[in-house]
């Protein structure tokens, strides 16, 4: 059995997300999702929604076997705990693969690291960033 992790922020769902998600499920036969703790966000701006509701709504969607939240302090615990056999990156995540390789080695994890294709929006008003998504929102409410 091939065991994927994929991880990320997860604010406010949307198709980019599910796009990513599902390419990582396809990898393997089990997904797990590690949701980063809000506090853990230093690369954007902190998430909108609680770390529970943004975990919870991962693990609803189909593709996901498991969502877990992030360690508080070390991200490779859940990892560690998991032992997985792929960690799959968004393709826009800030992470740089040679350096999660190296940690991962240096912890004696293998697993390998893959980043998953981008999705291109199907559609002219279609959103697949949060960052697009909120600022829609403040757009159409006049903020």
């Amino acid at each position: 059995m091939t065991t994927v992790i994929a991880q990320g922020t997860f604010d406010l769902l949307h198709p980019g997300h599910v796009h990513y998600l599902s390419e990582a499920a396809s990898m393997g036969d089990e997904l797990h999702v590690i949701v980063a703790r809000r506090d853990n966000v230093t690369h954007k701006a902190k998430p909108i929604l609680s770390d529970r509701q943004r975990r919870d709504l991962v693990a609803a969607l189909g593709v996901v076997d498991e969502a877990h939240l992030g360690h508080r302090e070390d991200i490779f615990v859940p990892i560690e705990e998991i032992q997985p056999d792929l960690i799959v990156l968004g393709y826009d995540q800030h992470h740089d693969e040679a350096a999660i390789e190296s940690a991962l080695a240096a912890r004696g994890i293998d697993c390998g690291v893959e980043r998953a294709s981008a999705r291109e929006p199907r559609y002219p008003e279609e959103l697949l960033s949060t960052g697009d998504i909120i600022d829609r929102i403040l757009e159409q409410r006049d903020c």
